[in-house]
């Protein structure tokens, strides 16, 4: 097992990291930016060192900077967190070129997925079904609308290397094609530094339904169930749950297996998630693989009783699955909401500013996964998330009316934030009833 590890990111995520280790009796090192030195990782870190000036370029992405604390701290390994250097292949590559264990996949893998077109061969080969595309990246404008003729419209752009909603748009018809390809190339231009993008048929109102899988370095691969994150914006998730509540028994069973298999044809390892887009008719679709941690694990540990994070670390040191997928049990049902200092009224415009008071719920089957803290000043240069409130109660109307609970209690004085809004969606009565798809918060607040 590691002696230590050092953590390449910032706010609860690397807070959530540090505390795995602390129980695993694994020393920390935090890394920060200037605009992160009263940062809350940096404060329960054993060790903190400080890689440049707040820009994430100049910090948090700053890849020769990070490896030099690893080594300068004789940290053995990495991990990434979510966002930042998370899914860069060129990281992982450093990493072990420096002799230093990079906790996730290996770089060959993560250029696999991380590319969607190749990712898309990949599954087309391993006979996962995929949503109607192009089988190659796309390059130019009159390639892409003979090819989007052929699919049949509307269709989906999106960068070949893309993600969090960049580089994605839809067109509707031959008419809007040329300025959407565009627009979405750009971005991933300046976003991903790749001007490679692909096409699929766009799937109108689908439910955005990821599994959660586990894989070592022996060949084990197991799944954990799925997370239904249908809930957002500008795809941009805001609510995630487990289970989902449209899927059967058979129909569950079913996209769990092809995950497991999506996830062995690529020879996986360490956590990840197989994403499908589910149509109406219950046709399941695979979208990309996330080939890290995620925003939304803790909903898949509360049901599941699987610390993920923990998980990663063992199986980055060489250990083998400790459970079998006969060994899984998942139980009751889980919401998360992503509260962010943002103005949901205003075009969700994101509000730094300092905490003047700062009270988080407790309580039973209640999880707050924070970096917040009273007087703690929230930067303008990074992701706008304050905090991720987690329940788990027996059903899922128990584990409505348990958040709904835990945000009355929830106080972040000092900015402002999508709490009122995270409020408006749980009563609002289509989402108690489970009957929403990613375009739920365009339908319901239009004005938004």
């Amino acid at each position: 097992m590691f002696q230590k590890i050092l953590i390449a990111n910032r706010g609860e995520i690397a807070v959530r990291i540090i505390r795995a280790c602390r129980e695993l009796g694994i020393k920390t090192v935090a890394v920060y930016s200037q605009a992160d030195s009263e940062a809350l990782h940096t404060q329960l870190a054993d060790e903190a060192v400080c890689i440049g000036p707040a820009p994430s370029a100049k910090s948090y992405l700053n890849m020769e900077q990070i490896i030099s604390a690893t080594i300068a701290t004789k940290a053995e390994a990495i991990h990434p967190g979510f966002g930042f250097l998370s899914e860069n292949s060129r990281f992982a590559e450093m990493c072990r070129q420096c002799n230093i264990t990079f906790i996730g996949p290996s770089p060959e893998v993560m250029r696999r997925m991380g590319n969607k077109s190749e990712a898309r061969a990949t599954m087309m080969r391993a006979g996962v079904p995929v949503v109607p595309g192009t089988k190659e990246a796309v390059y130019d404008v009159e390639r892409g609308r003979a090819l989007a003729e052929e699919i049949g419209y509307p269709v989906m752009i999106k960068a070949s290397s893309g993600g969090g909603g960049k580089g994605m748009r839809v067109s509707e018809g031959p008419e809007d094609f040329e300025e959407n390809f565009k627009t979405a190339q750009l971005e991933s231009v300046k976003g991903f530094g790749d001007d490679a993008m692909y096409i699929e048929k766009f799937i109108a109102g689908p439910k955005h339904v990821e599994f959660q899988i586990l894989a070592d370095k022996f060949g084990n691969v197991i799944q954990l169930g799925e997370r239904d994150c249908s809930i957002q914006r500008n795809h941009q998730k805001v609510i995630e749950e487990s289970p989902c509540s449209v899927l059967t028994p058979e129909l569950r069973k079913a996209m769990g297996e092809t995950a497991v298999r999506a996830a062995k044809a690529v020879g996986y390892e360490n956590a990840g998630t197989i994403e499908f887009l589910l149509d109406r008719d219950k046709n399941f679709y695979f979208m990309e693989m996330n080939t890290r941690i995620q925003v939304e694990h803790p909903v898949t540990e509360m049901v599941s009783g699987v610390d993920l994070v923990k998980q990663q670390i063992y199986i980055a040191a060489g250990l083998p699955l400790s459970i079998t997928q006969d060994q899984v049990e998942l139980r009751g049902h889980a919401i998360e909401c992503r509260i962010n200092a943002e103005d949901p009224y205003k075009k969700f415009r994101p509000c730094p500013g300092t905490l003047k008071e700062v009270h988080f719920p407790g309580g039973f089957g209640v999880r707050i996964d924070s970096a917040a803290y009273t007087d703690y000043e929230i930067p303008p240069y990074y992701d706008s998330m304050i905090a991720k409130v987690i329940v788990h109660d027996d059903t899922r109307d128990g584990a409505i009316r348990k958040m709904r609970s835990t945000l009355g209690e929830l106080i972040l004085d000092g900015v402002v934030t999508n709490l009122d809004f995270q409020y408006e969606i749980l009563n609002n009565e289509e989402f108690q009833k489970g009957n929403f798809t990613t375009d739920f918060i365009s339908q319901q607040f239009p004005d938004m």
